[in-house]
């Protein structure tokens, strides 16, 4: 049984003890000129994926400071999801083979959404390439601002996919990535604006131990045992047999265990698929825990990640990878790729450990198996970094400094280009 989050209604005041006064009194001030302005954010997913994690928390926030947001998703059939998700392997670097009408289909399902949304707010910021062609409808001459936000690594897309989306993308007021390696050549401005994690959301708030024990007896774990774990979406591109290889290695001189948990999004048709690689890859192996938990179990991710000796993100590509941010969040040692803005989050040696390959990360994890002092202190120098940088009053920050310059009351987002 998966257990209930408790979703009470969070102000701004209940972060100050994280923040300090200041900093919540800084976002106020911010927001004042932009009282009852309408801001339209448009995706592809309400569950599921960093994206709508963070639409979840940055929406309610918003509407505190005063501003009239407003959260759409897009909805699409089999056909047009199958297609999104080999744009986004594609614009990660995969090859892409161009099929009859793929382009049509996908110009179809941005027409036929596009026309069941008004967005008519002064400001609209459309995520991801799902529905990149909105910006086909927006009416000459009006005084909206329309901004890109991009959460995928654009540093080496397929040639086919840019060419198709880049006439739209060059269309709008602004672009916004996630890391610098992301932005293209494009004739409009570029913002650098870091995902973000709720510190006081049922994924990332403390827990009670006595409930952590639960989960991992729940579950069959061993809380004696060190326990390797990796959260994510059961994709190729997270590399979830990788992590099996590394375990096994691991395994040769560590008691330990693995956990892979995760979930699908509704936008990503190959979840199922993977799932079953992975469970065939594991075998009858006790020590390996395959677990596939629904949306509505944020408390059992906190619970699975605070319970973990270390965490994993063994991604082979990564837009940014917000289980890295949560698991520093929780003091936790993390052994991650060096794809994407995962190494802005895991500065080698200071709040993690970087690897390359599958014989790298095994070699990391025995590392910081056998040396538990350092495993503590890469965990806490995480915990600071993302204090710092990564949590989701940072990024509504940077969102209401972006609208303040648009509307001519400000400078633009430190980050910009």
């Amino acid at each position: 049984m998966i257990a209930t989050p408790q979703i009470a209604p969070l102000t701004l005041d209940q972060y100050v003890p994280l923040l300090g006064a200041a900093e919540v009194e800084e976002l106020r001030t911010l927001a004042g000129p932009l009282e009852g302005k309408i801001v339209d954010m448009v995706n592809s997913t309400a569950v599921g994926g960093g994206v709508a994690e963070i639409l979840t928390r940055l929406i309610p926030l918003a509407r505190e400071l005063g501003l009239d947001a407003r959260w759409h998703v897009m909805e699409g059939g089999p056909e047009f999801y199958d297609i999104t998700k080999a744009f986004h392997n594609a614009l990660h670097g995969n090859t892409y083979t161009v099929r009859p009408h793929d382009f049509e289909i996908f110009l179809d399902y941005n027409r036929r959404n596009r026309e069941l949304m008004p967005l008519d707010g002064r400001f609209v910021v459309i995520h991801d390439p799902q529905p990149v062609a909105f910006i086909d409808t927006r009416p000459l001459g009006d005084k909206q601002t329309w901004i890109w936000r991009c959460h995928i690594d654009l540093s080496r897309p397929d040639p086919a996919v840019w060419k198709f989306l880049e006439p739209y993308v060059s269309r709008y007021d602004g672009a916004i990535f996630s890391s610098p390696e992301f932005s293209r050549q494009l004739p409009i401005p570029q913002y650098l604006f870091y995902p973000a994690i709720d510190p006081l959301s049922d994924k990332n708030r403390d827990l009670d131990p006595d409930f952590i024990e639960d989960v991992l007896v729940r579950f069959g774990i061993d809380p004696r045992r060190p326990i390797l774990t990796q959260i994510s979406r059961f994709d190729r591109l997270k590399d979830p047999l990788g992590v099996l290889r590394a375990y096994r290695i691991v395994k040769r001189y560590f008691d330990c265990q693995l956990v892979l948990a995760g979930g699908g999004a509704s936008d990503d048709p190959e979840g199922s698929a993977v799932l079953a690689e992975v469970r065939e890859a594991a075998g009858k192996d006790p020590d390996v825990f395959i677990l596939e938990l629904p949306a509505a179990a944020p408390l059992e991710v906190n619970a699975l990640q605070r319970a973990s000796t270390v965490v994993i993100q063994k991604s082979l590509r990564e837009g940014f990878g917000l289980t890295v941010a949560e698991a520093l969040w929780k003091k936790k040692p993390v052994v991650a790729s060096a794809v994407g803005g995962i190494p802005t989050q895991v500065i080698h040696k200071h709040t993690g450990l970087l690897a390359h390959s599958v014989e790298g990360t095994a070699y990391q994890i025995r590392f910081l198996l056998a040396h538990p002092e350092i495993a503590q202190r890469l965990g806490e120098q995480g915990h600071e970094h993302v204090r710092e940088n990564f949590l989701i009053t940072g990024n509504l920050k940077r969102y209401l400094t972006l609208f303040l310059h648009e509307s001519g009351a400000g400078n633009p987002p430190s980050g910009s280009s």
